[in-house]
């Protein structure tokens, strides 16, 4: 097939630094290539993303409605150049306009909860059949049915082919690890009063901010007076190395949400390390961890503090498994090509 991708406009695929999204579009476009697709690319300039046709976006800011205007001629374009079999966009569904009454099928995937009065209006301008809309998880895909259209939930995948197994077994002394961007929804304040409770030591690593805001004030006010005080430690942002190293020994990942998670492959990543979850039972967490299997989904510190001590005979081989059988860049990108085969069929018949 000629499968025409795009991204934002923001960020490169692949991303400098940071960039979550473009990390996946970027593996999507290398293991497309690889299965024999033809893949081109809609893209920030200086994207180094290999690919057999690249178009960069004119407009730099998707907020910009003079960009967005730019960047939707600029997809008609491509489209028109590339002649694709289906266009599949990770960028705004502003960009799509033109192609909701041509022939060509299309692809709107969503990396958060998606705004129903979008996505009404693109049902009710498309031709039947012509849009179809995916999730970045099941929770993602549910809350936007309710706007209309024909909705999969498709994880994001993690590396876990960089990602390995660590230790089958671990110490009962081993530490629970915190790895997340260290804010209020993600919990840190809930792991370092469990870790407390239990008496374990908890290394908390990721970003925080430094800012006078709700996330600086939280850092300063909970989170910092905390750090060297029985057992707690902070380690800063970790690289792809450190990050398996820390969760390949740790008796589980403890990052306690206290909001929707749309997705969060740092859970994935966790599991493919071997490393059990313990998390809330909050957005897309209920499709990734199995209670009493990979993890526990915790309501309270109280709950949190049980699984602590529960976590300790899961099977990190069966971890590692759940991870490489739905969680891959294998076990995504099939999903992906499955769809791309059926809404391209479904068009021919039409």
């Amino acid at each position: 097939m000629r499968l025409l991708l795009t991204a934002d406009p923001e960020i490169e695929v692949p991303p400098r630094l940071y960039g979550g999204i473009e990390r996946i579009v970027d593996v999507l476009v290398r293991r497309l290539r690889l299965a024999g697709h033809t893949v081109g690319l809609v893209a920030r300039p200086g994207s180094e993303c290999p690919n057999d046709a690249f178009f960069p976006w004119p407009g730099l800011s998707s907020l910009s409605r003079r960009d967005t205007v730019r960047n939707t001629l600029a997809l008609s374009r491509a489209v028109k150049s590339f002649r694709p079999d289906v266009v599949h966009s990770f960028s705004r569904i502003a960009y799509l306009l033109p192609h909701l009454r041509g022939r060509i099928p299309l692809i709107m995937s969503f990396q958060r909860e998606p705004t129903h009065r979008t996505v009404r209006l693109a049902v009710r301008l498309a031709a039947p059949g012509r849009i179809t809309f995916t999730g970045c998880s099941e929770y993602i895909a549910r809350r936007g049915r309710p706007a209309g259209g024909e909705w999969h939930g498709i994880p994001n995948f993690a590396d876990t082919e960089g990602l390995t197994l660590g230790a089958t077994s671990v110490p009962d002394d081993a530490p629970l690890v915190f790895l997340s961007r260290v804010e209020e929804i993600k919990g840190a304040h809930w792991a370092i009063e469990i870790a407390r409770r239990t008496g374990r030591r908890l290394i908390i690593a990721g970003n925080h901010s430094d800012r006078d805001d709700p996330e600086g004030r939280f850092w300063r006010e909970k989170i910092a007076p905390e750090i060297g005080k029985g057992g707690i430690e902070y380690v800063g942002p970790v690289d792809d190395v450190q990050k398996n190293a820390l969760l390949g020994q740790a008796r589980a990942m403890l990052v306690p949400i206290q909001w929707d998670e749309p997705f969060g492959i740092v859970f994935a990543e966790s599991l493919a390390c071997g490393a059990p979850v313990i998390s809330c039972p909050r957005g897309a967490l209920p499709e990734i961890v199995r209670p009493g299997v990979d993890g526990f989904l915790i309501k309270s510190i109280e709950e949190g503090c049980e699984a602590v001590e529960r976590v300790g005979p899961l099977d990190r081989a069966e971890c590692r498994r759940r991870a490489v059988d739905h969680f891959s860049a294998d076990a995504v990108v099939a999903r992906y090509i499955d769809l791309y085969g059926k809404v391209r069929a479904r068009l021919a018949r039409s």
